[in-house]
Formats: C-alpha cells, sequence, structure tokens
C-alpha cells in the first residue's frame, strides 16, 4: 500500500516474524507491529485517520484476532470481542467491515461491525445450528502442546464421549503438515469435523498435530523443512505418536494416522519410516517422490533434483516400503491433475517388488478433490471401514 509521503506500507518476515513495516524510498523504514508472534492478513489504512487494520495471531498461534493502530499516534485496539478465529473484510472506506468468528466448538457467527469493532448487525448467528449440535453428543476438541525435539508443537484432541482415563483407547492421528499450513486451529472445522466426531464415538482418540515447517509460529519454523521436505514433519508426527501412545488412556499397539495430498504424503512416511510405531496408515492422492510434483512448488522448497539428490531421495516413501508392517491403504483419482496418479503408480511398483501387502482404491475419472455423485460417500465409507478393521 503506497502513501502520500513517498513511502509504502509491506510486511516482511525479517525479525523472525511477519510483520508490518513502512518503507521509505530512501532505503530507511519503521516498523510499525513487533512481537513473537504473527501478522496473518493486513487489511489495509484508512488514510483519512491513518489507521491500519491486521490480523495477527498475538492472542496465541491457534487464535486470529483483529487489531487497528494509529500510525501518528501508534495507539493499538483490539477490535476482535471474542478469542478464537476471526476473519474480516473490510469496505473500501473502512466505515465497515464483515467479521467471522468462530472456535472449535462453535459455528460460525457472521456480522457486520463498525471500524471500533462494535456488531451494527448480525447476519447469521447459527444459534439454532449450534443447539442441535448440542443433541449429538459430540466431544470438545481440546488444544495442548507436544514437545519434539525441542519444539513445541500445537496440537489437538477429540476423546469419547464417554472417556474413561482407565481405559485403553486407540489412537488415530490425522495430518496435513505441508509448509505454512496450519490444521491446529481454534475455528470451527467443517470438513473432517463430524466425522471424527464420528470415529471418536466409536470409541478413537482423533489428534492432529502440527509440525515443523506449518505457520504461525514464525519463519524459522516455518522454514526449517527447506531442502528436506518430509524428514522433520515425520519425525515430529512419530515423536508425538510415542508421546501420546506412553498415555495411560492410549493404547501404543493401535496407532493409526491418515492424511490427504501432502497429508498422504506424510501418513506413507510415518508407515514406512516409523514403521514400529504406526499399526495402520491411510494416504489420499499422496506425492510419493517430489520428482513427480510440479517445480514451481517443488523447487522452491527443495532446489532441483540435480542440486538436492539426498534431500529428494531420503525422504520418498517409495524409497522406504522395505520397512512397512502395518496396514497400508492408498487411494487416489485417475485425474488428479495436481498430484499425478504416478505418484500411486510408482509406489504400487515398490510395494510389489518388495512383496508388501497393501490395500489400493482408484477413482476413474476424479481428481484432486475425489467427488462427484456417490463418490465422497463412498470414499468416506471405505475409510471408515478401513478403520474399524484394522485399528
Amino acid at each position: 500500500t503506497f502513501l502520500p509521503e513517498n513511502n509504502f506500507i509491506w510486511t516482511s518476515e525479517k525479525d523472525g516474524y511477519n510483520h508490518i513495516y513502512i518503507k521509505n524510498f530512501d532505503g530507511t523504514e519503521i516498523q510499525v507491529t513487533k512481537g513473537k508472534w504473527e501478522v496473518t492478513n493486513f487489511h489495509g489504512i484508512n488514510s483519512d485517520n491513518m489507521d491500519i487494520y491486521f490480523t495477527s495471531t498475538k492472542e496465541g498461534s491457534i487464535n486470529r484476532t483483529l487489531f487497528k493502530k494509529n500510525l501518528i499516534t501508534e495507539k493499538t485496539e483490539k477490535l476482535s470481542s471474542k478469542t478464537g478465529f476471526n476473519e474480516s473484510f473490510f469496505s473500501n472506506n473502512f466505515k465497515y467491515y464483515l467479521n467471522s468468528y468462530s472456535n472449535s466448538n462453535t459455528a460460525p457467527y457472521y456480522s457486520v461491525n463498525n471500524n471500533s469493532g462494535d456488531i451494527i448487525r448480525v447476519i447469521e448467528d447459527n444459534k439454532d445450528f449450534n443447539s442441535k449440535m448440542t443433541k449429538y453428543n459430540l466431544s470438545e476438541k481440546e488444544f495442548f502442546e507436544i514437545e519434539s525435539e525441542q519444539n513445541k508443537l500445537n496440537a489437538w484432541m477429540i476423546k469419547p464421549p464417554d472417556f474413561n482415563k482407565n481405559k485403553k483407547y486407540p489412537l488415530f492421528m490425522f495430518v496435513y503438515g505441508g509448509p505454512g499450513s496450519q490444521k491446529v486451529t481454534n475455528q470451527f472445522g467443517w470438513n473432517n469435523y463430524f466425522w471424527h466426531q464420528m470415529l471418536a464415538q466409536k470409541g478413537y482418540i482423533v489428534v492432529c498435530i502440527d509440525n515443523r515447517g506449518t505457520g504461525g509460529k514464525g519463519s524459522e519454523f516455518k522454514k526449517t523443512t527447506y531442502k528436506k521436505l518430509g524428514k522433520l514433519e515425520t519425525i515430529d508426527q512419530i515423536n508425538a505418536a510415542k508421546y501420546l501412545g506412553n498415555l495411560n488412556y492410549i493404547d501404543k499397539n493401535r496407532i493409526g494416522i491418515q492424511g490427504w495430498s501432502y497429508g498422504g504424503y506424510i501418513s506413507s512416511l510415518c508407515i514406512t519410516k516409523g514403521a514400529d510405531i504406526f499399526k495402520m496408515a491411510i494416504a489420499i492422492a499422496p506425492v510419493t517422490n517430489w520428482r513427480f510434483y510440479d517445480n514451481i512448488y517443488t523447487e522452491r522448497y527443495m532446489q532441483k533434483p540435480s542440486e538436492n539428490r539426498i534431500g529428494y531421495d531420503d525422504n520418498s516413501p517409495i524409497n522406504h516400503v522395505k520397512k512397512i508392517k502395518g496396514d497400508f491403504l492408498i487411494v487416489h483419482g485417475s485425474a488428479d491433475d495436481n498430484v499425478h496418479l504416478q505418484n500411486t503408480m510408482e509406489m504400487v511398483s515398490a510395494l510389489v517388488k518388495e512383496d508388501k501387502d497393501f490395500d489400493l482404491l482408484i477413482y476413474p475419472d476424479k481428481n484432486h478433490g475425489i467427488y462427484g455423485g456417490n463418490t465422497r460417500y463412498h470414499l468416506y465409507k471405505k475409510l471408515t471401514n478401513y478403520i474399524l478393521r484394522n485399528l
């Protein structure tokens, strides 16, 4: 955003966290926000009074909170009234904004607010929906941290509704873990929320961990996986599984993991490199060798294969299939134009070569999302039955 005084606003991670700066054309600059937290969205500036608006992780990396700061007085005000996940969209004159608020156990609350944070109109409070959810005996999502190689990892857990600390429960881990992503956030998760709740009601403890390389915790944490995608992420997931398996209420002999896309890549590495820890893994549309993925993404993190052969080879599940001991299901759409089917076909060839047992499900003419008609229902029925049978 350009300002009238021959300068402009930009964001940078130069101090280790993404923050706002005013940059002058002579090369000098002023840091506007500081701290061990991230500015996740710069919304803009009201040039009439020089208020800037931004969303940040100042109240915790799993939360998103809206702030405004005056560039003249340097006064900062919190506009979000509730702790959780706030997403804001401003009018052109910055007098109003549409706000979406939710937390891990509450569906989104949509409102129009003025630039002081006051609610002008409620668009949708989802009151009826939240009330209906109370009838289904859903478990609260609990947040906690796990340490792996002196790094604190964000995690959430869903326990069975009738949880008994004196019982042993199988553990089902859900993973994505890709660069800059976050799955452990204090927001309502539509995608897998009710499926995970169903698994909890069937007696599983469901856990998700954001490994190293994910977002919200500074540039060092995010960029530490550079040139070695898959290595540290897998170490973190394995260490988390070991920690959880030692809890009194988790059966360490019944630990499974499932992921889609990058998550399928990590779950494939976990069932191979972590063969002594994981009893079961499901990989949906997984990358199995970074040589098969598009270079605009891959080379950003891994350089070229000719420059980083060890990084590519050491972290390819294909090269570790000998280690597999547990049950392994691979799912892919034959028309996947993101993670090409070649990834799964090469993995299958490696598994067959090593005489490893596995399960394979191909959806003809389905893309990376694997949906359309009865497809998604069929997929999740298959996943559920596979978990019930093998975990």
